[in-house]
């Protein structure tokens, strides 16, 4: 038997990598808290969010930002755009996704930890994933997500838009979504000389 990455945890029941060790997460707080964002919508992101959903096709867009306990869409994109302050735990079911989720759902805390782009076409297709909560409770099948990297080489959070039907991203939505996660980093940064941080 092969020993799991010290990134990921490993669930010797169910044969299934979980949520990956993140050993940045407390410093990537400090930085958020210095930056300003994750505790709040900011309208700017939101929009954003729209845009990539409407480049994408896809009916959810977030800009998502992760410290060690939760993951904070400062930005969201829902269909109807409804923006409810949902926080999705595992005891409980929700039709859409909220602005909190725990840190063990979903797939940007991969991305993070892993510093790469991810494109998940079906997440039923991918064995590690496809026992995510999100499946089951938010009935999540398509992912596709990019890690937001800002200059100080941190990965501060992700883009990423979900589908609840296979979709097929392919080479240019990988490419879509990695000019996108750019253009989110560069407004970060115009945010933070804006502040005067």
């Amino acid at each position: 038997m092969s020993t799991p990455s010290p990134y990921t945890s490993y669930d010797p029941t169910g044969h299934l990598l979980l949520t990956p060790q993140d050993g940045e997460a407390p410093k990537r707080a400090t930085r958020l808290a210095e930056l300003g964002i994750g505790d709040a919508p900011v309208p700017e992101f939101d929009e954003f969010a729209r845009e990539l959903a409407r480049i994408t096709g896809a009916p959810y867009a977030m800009v998502n930002f992760i410290d060690e306990h939760r993951q904070y869409f400062a930005g969201l994109y829902t269909p109807g755009d409804q923006h409810a302050g949902v926080d999705i735990s595992p005891a409980q079911q929700a039709s859409q996704p909220g602005r909190v989720m725990a840190r063990d759902h979903g797939y940007c805390p991969h991305v993070v930890v892993r510093r790469k782009a991810l494109v998940l076409e079906d997440v039923c297709d991918y064995p590690r994933f496809a026992g995510n909560p999100v499946v089951d409770e938010i009935g999540i099948r398509s992912y596709l997500g990019a890690p937001l990297i800002d200059r100080t080489g941190m990965a501060l959070g992700t883009i990423c838009v979900v589908a609840q039907e296979p979709r097929p991203w392919g080479r240019q939505g990988l490419e879509t979504i990695k000019s996108m996660a750019a253009e989110m980093v560069d407004q970060i940064h115009r945010r933070e000389s804006g502040h005067g941080i």
